[in-house]
């Protein structure tokens, strides 16, 4: 009797999580049961959409082209250096900026086989397919920063200037000394600590442990204002035109979107960015990275160890700015003078 009772909770366990694990199907734009389609949009290679929106002066007449690489639970509306620079900068310099859905936000195809390099060649392609020449800037904010590590290592020599804004870090990166990521880790909120083991260790229990009521789950994911900096809380009202994309975000589901994007950036790499070389050792570029000294999503301190290993990186350390530090006024305009012109 206590052996069948005993088959049967285990099959009854085996039942439930495997129904607890099971991830819904996504939405894809322009399908029967999907959104509308209502984004400029490119076809790669491998059939997916790519989804873009054009920002600045007119192509054909920009001095400089910057691909923006939107962050984590955002789209291609989230251009925070288009929205927030200055008109005259823009008109003097002849800037023009594209922003693109990462695939599974948005309007952009989502890709289940998505990977740390798909990411860089998914740019190369957007680059070429809208023609903006053999090399063009990057542009990258919080877990879109993330990926512009993986255009340095990858597209390399099609790149003519990258910045990296509050970029995210994974934790497991080799080449961070044990004690340091240690720290670092350990300063995030138990919650979140949990959630990214869970996206590093078993990232098929993402969706699960990300939606599931037993324990808390990420903070990020959840929107939690506990994580954001006195700076950050200030700025928070300046992001109020989200509210008018927001549903656009994760129409297609969450699970090719945001939970992607935690099993790709926690997940193992095939490189560490403290190995990366100089992409341009003649100085006919550069690569820049600011980071807040309160930020309390992303520790500082390990912004100020790559920077270390990487002495060609400009490095910025902003005093008393949190994650959000991109929206402060002048900020961008800052940031585009100094990777497109070297003025500090």
């Amino acid at each position: 009797m206590l052996r069948r009772s005993g088959l049967l909770f285990f099959v009854g366990f085996l039942s439930w999580a495997l129904t607890a694990t099971q991830i819904p199907a996504p939405k894809i734009c322009g399908s029967p049961k999907g959104p509308p389609v209502t984004a400029a949009r490119i076809k790669l290679s491998d059939e997916r959409h790519l989804a873009y929106k054009e920002h600045g002066v007119p192509k054909e007449k920009a001095n400089y082209k910057i691909i923006f690489v939107h962050g984590f639970d955002s789209c291609r509306h989230d251009a925070v250096i288009a929205q927030t620079l200055s008109p005259e900068i823009v008109k003097e310099l002849g800037i023009y900026i594209v922003s693109f859905d990462r695939p599974g936000y948005g309007e952009s195809d989502p890709n289940p086989k998505r990977t740390v390099k798909s990411m860089a060649l998914d740019i190369e392609e957007l680059a070429d397919q809208l023609e903006l020449g053999s090399k063009f800037y990057v542009i990258g904010i919080s877990m879109g920063g993330q990926v512009l590590w993986s255009c340095l290592k990858y597209i390399p020599h099609r790149l003519a200037g990258a910045g990296l804004l509050a970029p995210v870090v994974n934790y497991w990166w080799s080449g961070f000394p044990g004690n340091l990521s240690g720290e670092a880790y350990n300063q995030q909120f138990r919650q979140d600590q949990w959630a990214l083991r869970v996206a590093h260790y078993i990232p098929w229990l993402t969706y699960w442990w990300n939606t599931q009521k037993f324990f808390p789950s990420s903070s990020v994911a959840g929107h939690s204002t506990d994580t954001l900096s006195p700076q950050d809380q200030e700025l928070v009202p300046k992001l109020i035109q989200r509210i008018s994309h927001m549903a656009e975000v994760k129409q297609q589901g969450a699970f090719e979107s945001i939970h992607r994007d935690m099993i790709v950036g926690f997940g193992d790499w095939e490189f560490s960015p403290m190995d990366l070389e100089n992409p341009f050792p003649n100085n006919e570029g550069s690569v820049h990275l600011w980071h807040g000294d309160d930020d309390r999503i992303v520790p500082v301190t390990l912004q100020r160890y790559i920077a270390q290993q990487l002495p060609w990186i400009h490095y910025h350390e902003i005093p008393g700015a949190g994650h959000l530090f991109a929206y402060a006024d002048g900020m961008c305009d800052s940031i585009i003078k100094a990777i497109l012109t070297g003025e500090k």
